[in-house]
């Protein structure tokens, strides 16, 4: 008997003004698609809460601005609300990018968190390298888009894992 094939998806919703974030989400992405996973990337502007119906593992991605996300990211979250419910036992992550060290890329990257936490959304840390998701400081070094790679592949096995 044949095994049924199982597909999955990983969403990556990102906002950037200057660039580096788009940089770090293009990295996710990447790292998303070595696992075989299929991916789409979107930038907050073209994404709507629907979109993350359909995806089984979703990342966001956003600068820090006052210690927090990015309003265009807060407002997708807050749109998310009428799915209360709906997103739970999906994997999650989240990655930020900041103007420099101690200017609250950890707050932001908990401030996305806690939104998918409250999904009901599973979320796997790293014990190596940037616990909580991928941060840079300014415009993303290797070891950023690195970090940046391993989430989004992270985010995917435990995609096909939780999908068997």
């Amino acid at each position: 008997m044949a095994k049924a094939v199982i597909k999955v998806k990983v969403l990556v919703v990102y906002y950037s003004r200057s660039g580096n974030t788009e940089k770090m989400a293009r990295a996710v992405a990447a790292g998303v698609e070595e696992t075989g996973v299929p991916v789409e990337l979107k930038p907050v502007s073209q994404a709507k809460a629907e979109d993350l119906l359909e995806a089984d593992g979703i990342i966001l991605g956003s600068p820090t601005y006052y210690g927090t996300l990015a309003a265009e990211m807060k407002a997708l979250i807050d749109s998310s609300v009428r799915y209360h419910g709906k997103l739970e036992g999906k994997v999650g992550g989240a990655f930020t990018s900041s103007g420099g060290i101690g200017t609250g890329n950890e707050t932001t990257i908990l401030s996305l968190l806690q939104a998918l936490l409250v999904h009901g959304m599973i979320v796997q840390g790293a014990a190596s390298g940037d616990h909580y998701g991928a941060v840079a400081v300014r415009a993303p070094d290797e070891k950023a888009l690195e970090q940046c790679r391993q989430l989004g592949a992270r985010v995917a096995r435990l995609v096909k894992t939780l999908q068997r």
